[in-house]
């Protein structure tokens, strides 16, 4: 039994728990966060990963998301400049298309005023007749709207809050899930099992968050006993990842005639990521997989704007995942809100009771604004510690300017000039300034161990398994890198049996 009362535990491993318990250590409260499983293994790397305001929410009058969405943007960025930058989306009209090019800009003229932008460009018009981005469509289109959102890589971002977190004092335990957890006394005393070895560890905490996505009406009625839990809709988002269908660094932004839309965006540099789908779930999150419905739907919508179709044969990769929204009882998936809730119980408070965060809903790009919403939560019910600081903040390798990442680059392959172009782009894409940590003494290519395939090495594997809970290759492949998508079978069992050689690492 852990002997210390932690001012907050917080349940789940994905944007918003990591986001929470990464603010609040660093505000002076003791901290604890159980993931079940790994790192952002669900909904938080299931994203478009996109750092964008929401156009399309626009239409649903969503206007104090999209605009906190469109002021987190450049924060974000500035935060982490290796793993989030800037991205122009090129939307395609004609005449005749789902929605009247007055509709448009008026949303596009709102988008460019709404959120206090100042380093990403404005909206500009162009015509596809000339410029670049029309080549790969059809003929059709011969105007687009350009405007500018971020790209994140979405699992990177979740595991990056909970290495800072950790390196603040947080107690992180991956793979930890929450058995019970009940008042007594004015105390949560909180039941976890290890997923790993099957062992039993009890905690102590004044107050409990629980941020377990789209299993957060499972623990409340798990964990607190609560059967009648009903508070998220459950919306299945799929993807595809195909061959390289453009060569612009742009991406697209698709309307369909069931007036859903689809992005269609450069993705690892050899690849195409397409999505999303919306639907209604209702099983298991865990046994969520891309349909033959969703895969024929996001073939057949790319396959309406590019000249050359998009078939199922061209897809190298799909992946789905579960948005837990809150159920604000719209009629169709698409227009179900974004926005999230926090709901503060303080039950039985001086009868033995505790207080019970509960969060539901939210995305990526407003994680840090909804982790500051749940300190003000936390301060209200336990009292307040610290002042908000994760705005002028850097998450760990991000500490250099946001326009920043050339030189980065430069100043990586000068100190270490056995590297490939390619290879140091990529180490500063994931690792920042924290690559040469990574890379250490090494003088030559032969010190970074044994090659996986591509450019991963043994080094950065290593690395992965000692400071960011690795313990798997899927860990490795599909979480902390996208390598699974450049590792053919073989390399991918060498890399499996080498992890299952490592023993457990907890990372301090």
């Amino acid at each position: 039994m852990s002997k210390a009362i932690h001012d907050v535990f917080v349940i789940g491993g994905g944007i918003n728990g990591c986001g929470i318990a990464r603010d609040a250590v660093g505000r002076g409260y003791s901290v604890a966060l159980a993931e079940m499983n790994d790192f952002a293994s669900g909904t938080s790397s299931g994203a478009t990963k996109l750092i964008h305001g929401g156009l399309r929410y626009l239409e649903h009058y969503e206007f104090r998301l999209v605009r906190e969405s469109l002021m987190e943007r450049e924060v974000l960025w500035a935060m982490a400049p290796h793993i989030i930058w800037p991205m122009r989306f090129v939307l395609p009209y004609h005449k005749g298309g789902v929605r009247p090019a007055w509709l448009i800009r008026l949303g596009l003229f709102l988008y460019d005023h709404l959120g206090g932008r100042k380093l990403l460009p404005p909206t500009a018009t162009l015509d596809m007749r000339k410029d670049p981005a029309g080549k790969p469509l059809k003929s059709v289109f011969t105007k687009a709207f350009e405007y500018s959102d971020g790209w994140v890589d979405d699992a990177r971002m979740v595991v990056l809050n909970a290495r800072d977190a950790a390196d603040k004092g947080a107690l992180i335990l991956p793979r930890t899930k929450v058995v019970s957890a009940r008042r007594e006394e004015g105390i949560w005393t909180i039941v976890t099992r290890s997923t790993v070895t099957g062992s039993s560890q009890t905690h102590k905490s004044r107050m409990l968050v629980n941020a377990a996505g789209p299993w957060v009406d499972q623990v409340i009625r798990s964990a607190f006993g609560e059967n009648e839990a009903h508070h998220v809709r459950l919306v299945q988002g799929s993807h595809i990842v195909v061959k390289k269908k453009f060569d612009d660094p742009r991406a697209y932004f698709f309307q369909n005639p069931d007036n859903r839309i689809i992005f269609a965006i450069p993705y690892e540099e050899d690849f195409t990521l397409i999505g999303t789908t919306d639907r209604d779930f209702k099983e298991d999150p865990k046994d969520v997989r891309i349909s033959e419905e969703e895969t024929n739907y996001l073939c057949k919508a790319a396959s309406e704007y590019f000249k050359e179709p998009v078939r199922k044969e061209d897809i190298v990769w799909t992946y789905s995942a579960v948005r837990p929204l809150f159920d604000d009882g719209a009629s169709k998936a698409q227009e179900a809100t974004r926005d999230y809730v926090l709901k503060l119980d303080t039950v039985g408070l001086g009868e033995g009771g505790a207080p019970l965060l509960n969060v539901f809903g939210g995305k990526l790009t407003t994680y840090r604004r909804l982790s500051e919403h749940a300190l003000e939560k936390i301060g209200e019910a336990i009292g307040v510690k610290g002042k908000p600081w994760t705005a002028d903040s850097h998450l760990p390798g991000g500490d250099f300017p946001a326009r920043g990442y050339e030189s980065e680059v430069a100043g990586l392959k000068a100190r270490y000039p056995f590297l490939t172009d390619r290879h140091a782009r990529r180490l500063v894409r994931r690792y920042g300034t924290r690559a040469a940590t990574l890379l250490g003494n090494a003088a030559r290519a032969e010190d970074l161990g044994h090659n996986f395939g591509g450019e991963l090495y043994e080094v950065e594997v290593r690395y992965l398994a000692d400071q960011e809970w690795a313990l798997s290759a899927e860990d490795v492949l599909w979480r902390r890198t996208k390598d699974g998508l450049r590792l053919d079978a073989d390399e991918k069992r060498v890399l499996e049996e080498y992890m299952a050689a490592i023993p457990e690492r907890i990372a301090g």
